[in-house]
């Protein structure tokens, strides 16, 4: 999905490896190895990438370290794109049928910024009639592959409406946090 607007391969790659773990810094062979391209491509990109802002570069002792800037001012919207065409988001999209009647699918913005969990915390809400054991199988196989647990809430669409009709201080504390929307509109899930 993310390669049907971006035409280099690599530049995909590359903005999935760092988007996907934000504020991590990468040395160039490592890049090469994660990726699994050319070194000339790699460097190529990482010119372009830092060319236009994305990324900064430090160098330590005879190496040079990369990372995304933060303050790049699509850094929040390229984010969520990654969130969506990678890892949770892309197995939830691709298995969409498999998972049944979905509504809604949304992950928290720290799950996705992977900042440190918070004790009530849910990472993952899933609105519709669901098939439990494929929704569970994406689940944990994000969660060996992030080596990070998910917490994750499912609802039917009847029981999320009276919920947040009534004020539910679960739901409340949801809908007040950060998201990226993988299925769904936000304004329908939060009106």
């Amino acid at each position: 999905m993310l390669k049907d607007l971006i035409i280099s391969r690599v530049r995909v790659k590359l903005l999935e490896l760092f988007l996907a773990i934000p504020g991590k810094i990468f040395h160039v062979r490592d890049m090469v190895r994660r990726t699994d391209e050319e070194i000339n491509a790699v460097r190529r990109e990482l010119a372009h990438l830092e060319k236009a802002g994305m990324l900064s570069k430090e160098p330590r002792a005879n190496r040079l370290y990369y990372t995304f800037r933060k303050d790049y001012p699509l850094y929040f919207e390229l984010l969520e794109l990654v969130a969506k065409t990678s890892g949770l988001g892309k197995d939830l999209l691709k298995n969409r049928a498999k998972l049944g009647k979905i509504k809604f699918v949304m992950v928290s913005g720290s799950f996705i910024r992977k900042l440190p969990p918070a004790e009530e915390r849910v990472d993952l809400l899933i609105v519709g009639n669901l098939v439990l054991p494929e929704l569970s199988q994406i689940v944990k196989a994000e969660e060996v592959r992030s080596e990070r647990e998910i917490n994750y809430t499912v609802m039917t669409q009847e029981e999320f409406e009276f919920r947040k009709s009534r004020r539910d201080p679960f739901i409340l504390e949801i809908l007040k946090g950060s998201r990226v929307m993988i299925i769904g509109d936000e304004e329908e899930l939060v009106g």
